[in-house]
């Protein structure tokens, strides 16, 4: 029996789990070539061990004995790391937020599909600056959605007045990610502003009133003393999606959350439409044992300062090489351009890049043609034993011309 037309389609489109395959590839290659000669920036994966807070947290709780200790909870998720939750929101965003506006959910990617099965109805469009990443596509498409895909200004920052013209009556929701990924860019509060001003507008002028989710798992990872704009005193149709992947190097543990905004008029109605989502999708509640774990640690201090320290290194080398680059606000991601002889074929260059043992992932997977993206939450010993091959295969392209 043949699998679903939908599904058969979305998994042979070119840019399907491009960042997983070159990452397998990488295995692979890995047992040809040697770990230490393969230098794999292909995906996000933090390399960084949770702060010890963490773990000494999850080592003394794994030896509790108490009765339904691993059981079901509400799908909502435990009282206590609802309010946990709600205390670390109200300290981003600057406003009161209590627990009620919480919903626990299997990382950010879960809490993205729980928000959009409550908010997209077959035939919606959900709006997105591009570049983007790669899943929203098959996020937005699971409940009979179209992304719209907005490119970016030339530097990557928000395009609202783009954003603007591509909202109709078929906007449910407008999606940003700050800091980005790929491109690493912070979006300032002035750009936020804007874009609740044209969502304002647009909502008064069609009736529908577009949401603001907002994807943050990256939240905490700036540089160079830029922070994250709260968007909840700025909108109030707006809803935070995060989880702990990055910020505290869980990104398997799948622990996340949604937090409506507690001025959205409809506050109720989506959060309990969001639990709904939950049960219906099949996660039925967020991990147990590291909401717990969470509970107690969400704000266990990370040293960040590795991936600045990180990310210059691996600048200098691309400096060196000649291939043009971002220079990253946030996250652990360099957006570099593709050389001109490519002629913005970013998929040739990861293949020419592949050849010197170096992985990266095409930015056409990401609404990006022309770059590629290097993720840099990788050892400071891998970006240096990476300077050779960078230099040898922008070198070879000199050479081949």
């Amino acid at each position: 029996m043949p699998v679903s037309s939908y599904i058969k389609e979305a998994m042979s489109s070119p840019g399907a789990g491009a960042i997983r395959k070159m990452f397998e590839e990488g295995i692979e290659l890995k047992k040809t070539f040697g770990a230490d000669n393969v230098f794999d920036f292909s995906i996000g994966n933090p390399d960084l061990e949770p702060p010890e807070e963490v773990l000494a947290c999850a080592q003394r709780l794994s030896q509790c004995r108490e009765q339904n200790f691993h059981g079901y909870m509400p799908n909502a998720g435990y009282s206590f790391a609802r309010e946990a939750m709600a205390e670390k929101t109200q300290a981003e965003q600057g406003v009161s937020v209590g627990p009620e506006c919480v919903v626990m959910s299997c990382g950010a990617a879960g809490a993205l599909n729980c928000v959009f099965k409550a908010v997209v109805s077959p035939g919606d469009e959900v709006v997105v600056p591009a570049p983007f990443f790669a899943e929203y596509r098959q996020y937005v498409r699971n409940y009979g959605g179209t992304l719209v895909e907005v490119p970016a200004k030339e530097d990557f920052s928000l395009d609202v007045a783009a954003i603007a013209s591509a909202l109709t009556e078929k906007t449910a929701a407008v999606l940003i990610n700050s800091p980005n990924n790929p491109t690493g860019r912070v979006y300032p509060a002035k750009d936020i502003q804007a874009l609740a001003q044209a969502l304002s507008l647009h909502a008064q002028r069609s009736g529908r009133t577009p949401y603001l989710v907002c994807d943050e798992p990256y939240r905490a990872i700036v540089y160079d003393g830029r922070e994250v704009a709260p968007v909840f005193p700025a909108y109030s149709s707006s809803v935070i999606v995060t989880s702990f992947a990055k910020s505290l190097s869980l990104p398997g543990e799948r622990l996340g959350y949604i937090c409506v905004n507690p001025a959205c008029p409809d506050k109720d109605e989506l959060v309990s439409a969001c639990i709904f989502a939950t049960r219906v999708l099949g996660y039925v509640n967020a991990p147990a044992f590291f909401q717990r774990v969470i509970a107690e640690t969400w704000n266990a201090k990370a040293d960040y300062s590795l991936y600045r320290k990180r990310r210059d290194m691996l600048m200098e080398i691309l400096d060196e090489a000649g291939i043009v680059h971002l220079v990253p606000e946030g996250a652990f991601y360099l957006w570099c351009k593709a050389p001109e002889c490519f002629g913005g074929d970013d998929a040739s260059f990861c293949g020419h890049l592949k050849n010197h043992l170096i992985l990266a992932a095409p930015g056409s997977s990401f609404g990006g043609s022309g770059w590629i993206r290097l993720a840099y939450c990788v050892s400071a010993l891998t970006i240096e034993r990476s300077r050779k091959s960078f230099i040898e295969a922008m070198k070879a392209l000199e050479e081949s011309k």
